[in-house]
């Protein structure tokens, strides 16, 4: 990070006035300009009901929960505080510490279990009265600096709370146009909430390149960054902010030198993605005449304009996920067919790709929070196909609900984190059963049953698709996943993200066995992670034999350009010379230097 006051100003008094630069991911290209909106915790309406004493144990487990992952969220600060200045690192530390001290056998955690197990108080309740209780207590002491921690205590119940209730930002329509939204962390959920024609951009201290909030801040096209250390000190709402989301850079109050600067770049990369719209009228063609499909990958039904507008085949997948996100109850069938076929006419004619519920992790949509216990490792608990096969009748709502839109509309059904046969059989036979009750209750369906495609994510799949291509209608493989667990590293943690390598040796190999898998047994393949938006991908996935990319709306002109550049054939050999090498820097090396020659 670095600071420069206004001239003539001294430290103090130039308070938030000063001019700061630093540094995190950037995650969603584009400039942003526009004044900050700083997330506070903020006031929080919290329930209060009485808990029924058989379920006292469960709640004493969901406060443990939620003050697990408070620890958690406070060491991963704490880490990214390391990246300050010694001095700044020093007192971050000392505040953090404090806090984690807080939550691990302290007063806080003991009158909180104390009220729920005797006062049979839901946990929101009891961390809110507790608080209260000690916030008093340390206001009355005859110490300044006990009486100064009250804000710290309050801060920290603030954290558990929020943890409990799952609570995502909900004012961002009160913002003024062009606002930039710097706050800790911004969930999927509340990111969702971000309209792209009235919010600039974004920026947090938590997050990484490829966690689902950075896919949903490309997909909006929102320049962000995230994992940028120390960036809420000294900031204050209204203050001028630039977020260069290319760079990685994050400026706060910037001179006027600095800020005309950033005013020339953000006109040229509007003249440039202007300059790209040509391009949505023309074939996905190879220079040796080879046709490819370009779809969209849709994260919210407002994107569909944009999808179109890009010149989109199709949409490659769409995660269903929007229609569970900040609501308490479930959507119902009519409800999603609803949603799914104004979708598919929108697209008019053009196939729409399907993904059932794919929640868990980092996505868990909130009215199904308080039905599954929350597992020590959420990427590999209970998510995706694995949810819908143990509660069939969401999977069967969802499935309902596709069959009918696919009346107006080629759509097929993906389904995510297959790890064996016996899933697609299961989902295969439900999906027959589902069709027939329609039938019998009168419904138009799709007619014939729609393709059904396993997501390749899980390196075990990838290594047996062969048996999986048996029982699959087409393959889509998705990267995002996939490169988490063949690395074993948590893509949204921007403390692991260096180790996040799309080119690693493994990865393409799992990639390699998908595909001649799928040509083996006849069926088609396409890649719908991060890696099939990045231009700079495009030639080694083509030379692998991959024919269909689906990718955010707001990539598909910069790879279009990248393969009508390109020669086919010269790919495969470049690929072919990739696959036999085993050094990552190798691999890199050579795929840039191809992508280079073709300019």
């Amino acid at each position: 990070m670095t600071t420069r006051q206004q001239p003539g100003l001294t430290g103090a008094e130039a308070g938030s006035t000063a001019e700061r630069t630093l540094r995190g991911l950037g995650v969603s290209p584009g400039i942003a300009i526009g004044p900050a909106h700083v997330m506070e915790a903020g006031a929080i309406q919290v329930p209060e009901y009485t808990v029924v004493e058989t379920a006292l144990a469960d709640e004493v487990a969901r406060f443990h929960g939620a003050a697990e992952k408070a620890r958690r969220q406070l060491g991963k600060l704490k880490a990214k505080a390391g990246t300050l200045p010694a001095d700044a690192a020093a007192d971050m530390a000392i505040l953090l510490d404090a806090h984690q001290a807080m939550l691990s056998g302290s007063r806080l955690i003991r009158g909180v279990e104390r009220r729920i197990r005797t006062e049979r108080l839901n946990a929101e309740s009891a961390v809110q009265q507790e608080i209260t209780v000690l916030a008093q207590s340390f206001a009355a002491m005859d110490d300044a600096y006990l009486a100064a921690r009250v804000a710290d205590v309050r801060e920290v119940g603030r954290r558990l709370i929020r943890n409990l209730m799952e609570t995502p930002y909900q004012a961002f329509s009160r913002l003024p146009d062009g606002a930039i939204i710097l706050a800790e962390e911004l969930s999927p959920a509340d990111t969702a909430l971000l309209d792209p024609r009235r919010i600039g951009g974004f920026a947090t201290v938590l997050g990484g390149a490829e966690g689902h909030t950075a896919i949903m801040a490309r997909s909006l096209s929102l320049p962000a960054v995230l994992g940028a250390a120390g960036l809420l000190q000294g900031v204050e709402t209204g203050d001028l902010v630039v977020v260069d989301g290319r760079a990685g850079r994050v400026l706060i109050n910037p001179s006027e030198d600095v800020l005309a600067d950033y005013r020339q770049r953000q006109a040229l990369w509007k003249a440039e993605r202007e300059q790209l719209k040509a391009l949505a009228g023309l074939p996905a063609i190879t220079r040796d005449g080879t046709s490819l499909t370009l779809n969209a990958n849709l994260e919210l039904p407002r994107e569909m304009e944009g999808a179109r507008d890009a010149g989109a085949a199709g949409v490659g997948l769409l995660r269903t996920e929007f229609m569970y996100m900040n609501r308490d109850d479930l959507p119902g069938e009519e409800e999603q067919y609803q949603e799914l076929r104004d979708l598919i006419i929108a697209m008019d004619g053009r196939p729409v790709t399907a993904r059932t519920l794919d929640v868990g992790g980092e996505k868990l949509a909130g009215a199904l929070a308080d039905r599954f216990a929350t597992p020590a490792n959420p990427a590999l608990g209970l998510r995706a196909i694995r949810l819908g096969l143990k509660e069939p009748k969401l999977l069967e709502t969802q499935l309902a609900a596709m069959l009918r839109a696919g009346a107006h509309g080629p759509i097929r059904i993906l389904v995510p984190m297959i790890s064996n046969p016996s899933e697609m059989r299961k989902v295969r036979e439900l999906m027959r059963a589902v069709a027939r009750r329609l039938l019998r209750r009168g419904h138009a369906i799709a007619d014939p049953l729609p393709p059904l495609g396993a997501m390749i994510e899980i390196p075990g799949a990838a290594l047996a698709a062969d048996s999986l291509a048996s029982v699959s209608d087409f393959f889509a493989i998705g990267t995002n996943d996939l490169i988490q667990y063949t690395l074993a590293i948590d893509r949204g943690d921007e403390q692991v993200a260096y180790l996040y390598d799309p080119l690693h040796p493994a990865v393409l190999r799992l990639v390699q066995f998908t595909v001649e898998a799928a040509g083996r047994a006849g069926i088609p393949v396409s890649v719908c992670g991060e890696m099939a938006g990045d231009p700079r991908y495009a030639a080694l996935l083509l030379g692998l034999g991959v024919r269909e990319l689906s990718m955010a709306p707001g990539n598909l002109p910069l790879v279009k350009r990248r393969v009508r550049g390109l020669d086919l054939r010269e790919a495969t050999r470049r690929a072919g010379m990739i696959m036999s090498q085993t050094d990552g820097g190798r691999i890199a090396a050579l795929l840039d230097d191809f992508n280079e020659a073709l300019g």
